[in-house]
């Protein structure tokens, strides 16, 4: 009796490719997957040449134009992007001013800031 097994080693990719309707992504193992440029909003919304600039890493594509990280094996197993409607609207107006979203940061905690600052007056 023969059982599929899904394979616990993500393949590395090795270049990623995207057109007007598609992503695709070339994998070490030799497969090429390719999904719907709609589950990636910001890549749809990018320009050819911000979708041209890319970084591999071994868990994924990064396009540091776009803040956009989609991993291989999210590709692989067919999830979408799960950015909410709310962020890419928010991005999409920074964008149309020309501006980059600020990265937005939690507090931290209040032993945590005491620590920082006596940090910070000891390099003084």
């Amino acid at each position: 009796m023969s059982t599929l097994v899904k394979p616990t080693v993500v393949p590395e990719p090795m270049a990623a490719r995207v057109t007007d309707d598609t992503l695709s992504v070339d994998l070490a193992d030799g497969r090429t997957i390719a999904v719907p440029l709609g589950w990636f909003p910001r890549l749809l919304h990018g320009t050819p040449a911000e979708r041209s600039r890319y970084e591999l890493s071994y868990g994924g594509v990064h396009w540091p134009d776009l803040d956009e990280d989609i991993p291989v094996e999210g590709l692989l197993n067919g999830c979408k992007s799960g950015e909410s409607l709310t962020s890419i609207q928010r991005w999409l107006e920074y964008r149309s001013r020309g501006e980059r979203e600020p990265v937005r940061t939690l507090p931290l905690p209040s032993e945590m800031d005491e620590e920082l600052k006596k940090i910070r007056a000891e390099e003084l």
